[in-house]
């Protein structure tokens, strides 16, 4: 073989060898490259069925806990990571406040010194503070998520500038990935998970970000559904307690008119909303007397609908031994004063009719002043004896002050008691019904009867006010002497 050809075939051998490792690392580049996409898919695969389980948790009656649960353990499935927690602001939006944190997860707040110091004797010290403090909205790593208003990726943890005192340490290093979660244009709270950087996985990777930012944003979208739905449950469950209260309440009122001998007498109540603050009542007394209530709590709702109730239940126990109205909303007072907040009080007025006889006996505990119309002269009377209402004082100026007052009505004479939400109904221009209205209405109806003037005065106020809502409840009782 000369010179010339053994050079050549010395540097087809090197070319050989030369190719043949170029396809060795192109292939396992080729198999690292594929292994990396069927990484990748597997973990968006992870994704989608995370968010379709989810959807599916959603839709189940679920305690906030467990969806919270659901969405960290999700995350930590979805990208293997080491633990996650989840915080949810506030009501007044300044402070974070752990819903669920992982066993595994480590502390993502603060930890002070003497509870580091605390916990190498008692392990659950450490525990009990990371699952109970809550945290500024605008402090540490998990302030800072909501701060920048976008997922964040902490390389590694203890290195943020949050932890960068004694305060805080950390003995491992740690990856973070954070996200605010944001829904109807707010932000309601944040969702971290963690990767120690010693697992099998290390670090998370650039995918790993965007596969954590888009299934953070649906997480957001998914709890901001979960707490609209919530509440609505919620609601559903008060509006149903309050329709059976409503019930209840309306069995406290006389389901039909008494028969009492000389009189006619009619009642109404409208209440402005399900629960009423007014109420009225016939109570028997004995064969020859009958007692007729009106009364107005202030308030609204509830609150107001249990103070009537007990002020009912009070005033019948009491009126059939009391020497005389005002005797018996004296005893009325005594016992509810103690119960009565200092924003609510019960104004009432308190009838003793005599059978047949036209004699009456009225107190009046700071409610409006009942009108009288005088058949034998065609004009109108507003009684005013003196009287407090109940629950402002604790007895003494209340006895002192609440008097009673004998009328002697005559054929064809009425009576007419009412609660302010008559005269305060107000119209589209906010101008109020008014008493004087009242008192026309009531002139022009009192010949007719009690039921007439009832359903005259009814008419009235829903025709002035036309389609605007009241705020106040309208009771009102005719007595009509015949």
């Amino acid at each position: 073989m000369t010179t010339t050809s053994y050079v050549l075939a010395s540097l087809t051998a090197i070319l050989f060898a030369i190719c043949l490792l170029a396809l060795r690392k192109t292939g396992k580049r080729l198999e690292e490259t594929q292994k990396e996409k069927d990484a990748i898919l597997s973990e968006e695969l992870r994704m989608f069925d995370f968010l379709h389980h989810l959807g599916e948790v959603i839709g189940k009656d679920i305690t906030p806990r467990q969806l919270y649960k659901e969405i960290v353990e999700g995350f930590s499935k979805v990208l293997n990571a080491n633990g996650g927690a989840l915080y949810l602001l506030s009501e007044d939006q300044k402070n974070l406040i752990p819903q669920y944190i992982s066993i595994e997860c480590p502390p993502l707040v603060g930890i002070p010194v003497e509870i580091r110091s605390r916990a190498q004797k008692d392990p659950r010290a450490l525990d009990s503070h990371v699952r109970l403090a809550k945290v500024g909205a605008d402090e540490g790593v998990l302030g800072a998520a909501i701060s920048a208003g976008e997922c964040l990726l902490i390389p590694n943890v203890r290195d943020h500038e949050s932890f960068r005192d004694a305060f805080v340490s950390y003995d491992e290093d740690i990856t973070a990935l954070l996200a605010p979660l944001p829904y109807g244009g707010r932000d309601i709270g944040v969702v971290a998970i963690v990767r120690r950087h010693d697992s099998d996985q290390g670090q998370f990777s650039a995918n790993d970000f965007e596969v954590f930012r888009s299934a953070s944003e649906q997480s957001a979208f998914a709890m901001g559904n979960a707490m609209i739905h919530r509440e609505l449950v919620e609601k559903r469950k008060l509006d149903d307690e309050i329709r059976t209260a409503s019930e209840v309440q309306n069995v406290l009122l006389p389901s039909e008119e008494p028969m009492i001998p000389g009189y006619r007498v009619s009642g109404r109540n409208t209440p402005a909303r399900m629960i009423s603050g007014d109420y009225f009542d016939y109570i028997p007394l004995d064969d020859n007397n009958t007692g007729i209530v009106i009364a107005d709590v202030t308030g609204k709702g509830v609150p107001a609908g249990l103070l009537m109730a007990m002020c009912r239940s009070v005033l019948r126990l009491t009126a059939k031994e009391a020497k005389s109205p005002s005797d018996a909303l004296a005893q009325v007072n005594r016992n509810l004063f103690p119960d009565v907040r200092e924003d609510m009080f019960v104004s009432l007025a308190y009838v003793v009719l005599e059978h047949g006889t036209g004699d009456l006996c009225l107190s009046r505990a700071g409610h409006d002043a009942p009108l009288v119309y005088r058949s034998s002269t065609g004009t109108i009377e507003s009684i005013k004896p003196p009287g407090l209402a109940i629950g402002i004082d604790e007895g003494e100026v209340f006895e002192r002050v609440t008097k009673d007052l004998k009328i002697q009505m005559e054929p064809g004479d009425c009576m007419l008691l009412y609660t302010d939400g008559v005269c305060e109904a107000v119209d589209a221009q906010e101008d109020e019904f008014g008493k004087q209205r009242l008192i026309d209405v009531f002139l022009k109806s009192a010949p007719l009867g009690a039921e007439a003037v009832v359903e005259a005065v009814q008419q009235a106020v829903v025709s002035f006010a036309d389609e605007e809502p009241q705020m106040d409840d309208i009771t009102m009782i005719a007595i009509e002497k015949r």
